[in-house]
């Protein structure tokens, strides 16, 4: 059903949603979000799939760059062969990666001792003293072991412990000190300069080898309208020094910069549409305006998948600018480990070809996997939007770079990666599609990360016969700003699946790190990675984990906009449901408005009168004994089908926690899920109950708040009726009618009508009385 066709003016806007229906590229980019991976591979290893003949140049070439990065990184005596001895896949690895990313925020010297105390202590830094030829990692071990065994002893109740506990008072502030050097030294690895000025002038020596830069200013997320400005008069003061650095030398010659759009407004989300439009795309419009002068390039960097929608909407509008007409320096970055990528890459090249002028694309395989996974299972969402196994990104990638290579003449593909045959495989299907024209500048690049990528791509710069241009994404900031970029590249590069880390592992063969994903990819079939559970299936075989709703899409949000204009067109009822009194009196009805408008009447209630609450008394001490002797896994089915209803009926239940609760859509969310949730939970604990072990209490009273008119009122009653105890149920007075709701889908589940009785009213008349 099309519902945004059926949407008002202001409806439209409240859901934050476009003003005319997608077209169906984006409909289609929508679509792909979160589809099951089983579906999704097969085709993409169809697409990724090369010829015998083209796979054995890539292995040949793939050979030949492994083993000289291999020979150049293995012997290296700093951040690589430390992240090599304390891999994520350690405890200790862990431990130093939480340590560090965590003393960049902590504010105060006590918090950071306790801290270093906290993840030291538990270390085997013995085990590591000695393995790696580089006196800079065995230096740090020997200091971690010491450390360690000195703030792990700070308990002891002796004289010695006490001691101890003296020295660890000294050293911590010193580890504090030393950690902070190793921020720092981190920081140079990855970072090129504290300013523009310093990164142009580090990066001389990679551009007379031939490399070129994207500078990317680091600092993201702003909170608040300053620090946007403050990132905006930084963006335009690199234009100003990367544009006149670059002396005209155009898009693909020169240096150009990448832009995060949430470093230029503090609500750059779906739900500040509006704002984003007349806020920040004026000032994007402001930098491209500079680029352009310059004749350099600005990409448009990727973020967390939630903000693709809004972030196509604003390049499709920078796209169209009259403006910017004339200028090829206009890009975008996609993340192949998304499964939307191939159809963004429709989109994207369909909008250079609506434009008419040449867009730039970086393709990456994608930044945030973690955050991406843990949220989805955080939110209860039908999916993740991204690949669960890593091979797979790699084959999304391939197939990804087959479509940019084939639509060259609208596209000026840009292919960021540090993995070897996936460098390899552009290189050759490049070869294979040009119809015997050599490579040429703008024709196609390779990117690669500043301090990750360089000893691999120094095998093709400059090379006799495989030169090709190779642009290094080079961030530039302080120490300070340095955090969330580090911790990407920290992860990434501890990982034990990346390619950057094994490398440096001698205990990885070759062949290993330049077999084909594609082959792997279609062994598995799509099967998703076995330690990674749906969001649905998080608590396992206990009970299924509540679902969410993705605000983020915009048919879901036209959706919940529906519900609520349904809602808005019915008068909600409620009224003491109590067997045997008939239907309430409505000459006692009074009006339930919203609490945020109102003018918005959302319904009308019966408040219960005396002799209701005396029949309601009777009918629960009736039914006391029979539903006490009900099997218990008998009460668990009601109550699993309940949290069943509740889900079917979500949309209805959410419009009404918006219009009489006043919440906020996402809060509605919760709210409902967190009643989902109690309904299972008690469930799965009364399936373990024994009515002889665990006898019944008789009727229960639950009053609830009107701050959580659903989560705790069927919580409330979800415990009390799975202990086997009937419950007579009052709800705030101000939302009975959510209230109403949800006891109506509990009698439909099978909880019978004497065991659970709602007495809506107020407090001083029904909750008095009831008390």
């Amino acid at each position: 059903m099309d519902h945004l066709a059926l949407l008002a003016s202001s409806t439209l806007a409240a859901a934050a949603l476009p003003a005319n229906p997608r077209p169906a590229l984006r409909a289609a980019i929508d679509a792909a979000w979160r589809r099951p991976e089983p579906d999704c591979m097969p085709p993409l290893v169809e697409a990724a799939r090369f010829d015998e003949a083209t796979q054995a140049r890539i292995k040949g070439l793939a050979r030949s760059l492994v083993v000289g990065l291999r020979a150049k990184r293995s012997r290296s005596s700093g951040v690589d062969a430390l992240m090599k001895e304390f891999s994520l896949s350690s405890q200790e690895g862990v431990a130093l990666m939480c340590l560090a990313e965590a003393l960049l925020r902590v504010p105060d010297k006590a918090t950071a001792d306790r801290l270093i105390r906290d993840k030291l202590s538990e270390g085997d830094w013995r085990s590591h003293v000695g393995n790696s030829p580089s006196l800079f990692v065995n230096a740090a071990t020997w200091g971690l072991l010491i450390t360690g065994r000195l703030v792990s002893t700070s308990s002891e109740a002796s004289l010695s412990a006490a001691l101890t506990r003296l020295v660890a008072r000294g050293g911590e502030p010193l580890i504090r000190k030393g950690m902070d050097l190793a921020m720092r030294m981190l920081g140079e690895q990855f970072v090129t300069g504290r300013d523009i000025d310093e990164a142009l002038e580090r990066g001389r020596t990679h551009e007379k080898q031939g490399y070129r830069y994207s500078f990317d200013m680091l600092g993201e997320a702003a909170m608040t309208a300053e620090d946007a400005e403050r990132y905006f008069r930084d963006y335009e003061r690199a234009i100003h020094a990367i544009g006149k650095a670059s002396a005209g030398r155009g898009v693909v010659d020169g240096n150009g910069i990448s832009v995060k759009l949430s470093a230029l407004h503090p609500r750059y989300t779906w739900s500040q549409r509006e704002r984003v439009f007349a806020e920040l795309l004026p000032k994007l419009r402001t930098l491209c305006l500079q680029a352009k002068g310059y004749a350099i390039g600005l990409n448009i960097d990727a973020e967390e998948a939630d903000r693709l929608d809004i972030s196509l909407d604003l390049l499709e509008a920078l796209a169209l600018d009259d403006a910017l007409a004339g200028w090829a320096g206009l890009g975008f970055v996609v993340q192949a480990y998304q499964k939307r990528a191939p159809w963004v890459l429709d989109f994207v090249i369909d909008l250079a070809r609506r434009s008419g002028q040449r867009l730039m694309l970086r393709l990456v395989k994608g930044a945030y996997w973690d955050a991406e996974i843990k949220r989805a299972q955080i939110d209860g969402l039908a999916g993740y939007p991204v690949y669960t196994r890593k091979v797979y990104t790699d084959v999304a990638y391939l197939a990804c770079a087959k479509k940019l290579l084939a639509a060259r003449d609208a596209i000026y593909p840009q292919f960021a990666t540090h993995n070897a045959h996936t460098l390899a495989a552009i290189y050759h299907h490049a070869e294979n599609t040009s119809h015997g024209t050599a490579w040429r500048a703008g024709d196609y690049e390779f990117q690669c990360l500043h301090g990750m990528g360089e000893p691999l791509y120094d095998q093709i710069v400059g090379h006799a016969e495989r030169h090709r241009l190779v642009r290094i994404y080079a961030p530039v900031g302080s120490h300070e700003t340095l955090l969330a970029y580090l911790v990407r590249r920290l992860l990434e590069n501890g990982a034990n699946t990346s390619f950057v880390n094994r490398i440096v592992d001698e205990n990885v063969p070759v062949d290993e790190l330049i077999a084909d994903p594609v082959a792997q990819a279609a062994a598995l079939a799509g099967t998703p990675h076995p330690r990674i559970p749906l969001p649905a299936e998080l608590y396992g075989a206990q009970r299924a984990n509540s679902a969410g709703i993705d605000f983020a899409s915009e048919p879901v949000r036209a959706r919940i906009a529906a519900a609520l204009q349904r809602s808005r067109d019915t008068t909600h009822r409620a009224g003491p449901i109590v067997p045997g009194i008939g239907a309430p009196d409505a000459s006692r009805a009074r009006a339930i408005a919203n609490p945020a408008d109102q003018g918005d009447i959302v319904g009308q209630v019966v408040e219960t009168a005396t002799h209701e609450v005396e029949a309601a008394l009777a009918a629960s001490a009736a039914i006391a004994g029979s539903w006490a002797h009900t099997p218990p896994a008998e009460r668990a089915a009601s109550l699993e089908r309940a949290a069943e209803l509740l889900e079917r009926h979500a949309d209805d239940l959410l419009a009404l926690a918006v219009r009489e609760a006043g919440k906020s859509w996402s809060n509605a969310v919760a709210e409902l899920r967190e009643a989902v949730d109690f309904c299972r939970y008690y469930a799965q604990q009364a399936r373990g109950f024994d009515n002889g072990s665990h006898p019944a209490l008789g009727p229960v009273l639950c009053i609830s708040p009107w701050n959580f008119p659903l989560a705790i009122f069927a919580g409330q009653l979800a415990a009390a009726l799975a202990a086997g105890n009937p419950v007579i149920a009052k709800p705030a007075e101000q939302t009975p009618l959510i209230a109403a709701a949800a006891v109506r889908l509990f009698h439909a589940a099978g909880v019978p009508a004497a065991a659970l009785q709602l007495l809506p009213g107020r407090g001083e008349t029904v909750g008095a009385a009831l008390v």
